[in-house]
């Protein structure tokens, strides 16, 4: 590791990522050295093409976490170990021949989910959240609805009971931020599962642990739980970010201004351009060097971490050439991923029903949307890894509930 390392915290990453970003790259090149909380050393991955070549060599950029070369000065408390951990029993830190048995497993489980019930599902809960606030004529769309809705519908396409929607919000939160409380977070997620889990093999129903519980390949129980955990937390946070951004997007944008007053051409274009320019999944660990190798520029020794730059690679210069915003049918971004480990494709159509149900029931339930502070007064969540809204305050004209 160089000792020009940059550290993966401060505010701009908030304010203007995709300018430091391109910073960065300038700076340092497609392959930047970055320093972890507690000035653990690692590898940001911005190019493209590097981004391409990482994710889609998986021999030599593995995802077995055992191959890293710090676990010696890793203390047991360090807040991003749910994120970067020892290896657990779960889809994330699978390899080879097993990982692809058990992502076919889970892309089976999830196939099954019907549409037209996902579909029902999303607009059931998005209507209860629009009624709790529709009459009030204000509202934050963050922590009032769009952190709300994707872990309401996803725990009942999983298996779990509406009550016990809020605890999981809590947890995924409190996990993914990657602070103090982030161990208590998993730990409340991993007990959620083994509760749910130990219910379906005595009391299966039509759902999505149930089916994996039906067709196993061999799997334990800890390692459908470890699934469950990583499908909810990958499936949650960024699902409502998109929802947040888009909105954002759409409501301090005159492109989408029509959007706002009767029309839904535009929400696929704002969705789509989000995922482009305002990623919810701005950085993902981890990809560990199998043997000593080169990338960008860069000597990368056995055993070193990279990190997945999947906003810096978004915004690559030398793909985006013209700099333009990306509205149209244009899906070669990074936001899902790539590669084997990428997102499996029936978790990123369950996350697109979620999150444009989620829209288009705000702009029918409330046509008259406007934002209640200055766009520039908007903030984002302290988390190079995610990038979300704290808040987005609007008001309306006060509506009946359904």
């Amino acid at each position: 590791m160089t000792t020009d390392a940059v550290p993966l915290s401060g505010p701009r990453f908030q304010s203007e990522p995709t300018r430091l970003y391109r910073e960065l790259r300038r700076e340092h090149g497609p392959v930047t050295p970055v320093l972890l909380d507690g000035d653990v050393p690692a590898w940001l991955v911005l190019g493209y093409r590097e981004l391409h070549q990482v994710t889609g060599d998986p021999v030599l950029f593995s995802r077995d976490s055992d191959l890293w070369n710090l676990w010696d000065t890793i203390p047991d408390d360090w807040p991003l170990l749910p994120m970067i951990g020892r290896k657990q029993p779960s889809i994330l830190y699978t390899v080879g021949e097993r990982h692809r048995e058990r992502a076919a497993m889970i892309s089976d489980a999830l196939e099954e989910v019907d549409a037209s019930d996902l579909r029902g599902h999303a607009e059931r809960f998005a209507d209860e959240l629009i009624d709790a606030v529709c009459a009030k004529g204000e509202t934050d769309l963050i922590a009032d609805y769009a952190m709300l809705l994707p872990v309401r519908v996803l725990a009942r396409l999983y298996g779990f009971s509406d009550e016990q929607g809020p605890g999981l919000v809590t947890a995924l939160n409190d996990m993914i931020d990657g602070r103090e409380r982030a161990i208590a977070g998993q730990t409340h997620l991993v007990t959620s599962m083994s509760e749910l889990l130990a219910d379906r093999k005595v009391n299966p129903a039509d759902d999505v642990l149930s089916r994996m519980l039906a067709d196993r390949s061999g799997f334990t129980d800890e390692e459908i739980g470890q699934d469950l955990v990583v499908m909810l937390a990958a499936g949650h946070q960024p699902t409502a970010d998109w929802i947040g951004n888009s909105l954002r997007l759409m409501l301090t944008d005159d492109r989408f201004a029509a959007s706002l007053f009767g029309g839904r051409n535009s929400v696929a274009e704002a969705m789509n351009e989000v995922l482009w320019e305002d990623t919810p999944s701005q950085n993902i660990a981890g990809r560990w060097a199998s043997r000593d190798t080169h990338l960008g520029g860069r000597r990368i020794r056995a055993g070193d971490l990279l990190l997945l730059g999947l906003q810096g690679a978004n915004s690559d210069p030398q793909v985006r050439t013209d700099g333009s915003a990306l509205t149209g049918g244009n899906n070669a971004h990074f936001s899902f991923g790539h590669g084997e480990h990428r997102c499996p494709f029936p978790a990123q159509e369950i996350a697109e029903v979620i999150a444009r149900t989620g829209i288009e029931v705000v702009l029918d339930r409330l046509p008259d949307i406007d934002l209640a502070v200055p766009a520039e007064s908007l903030t984002r969540r302290p988390s190079p890894w995610l990038r979300g809204l704290t808040e987005l305050p609007v008001r309306f004209t006060p509506v009946p509930t359904l």
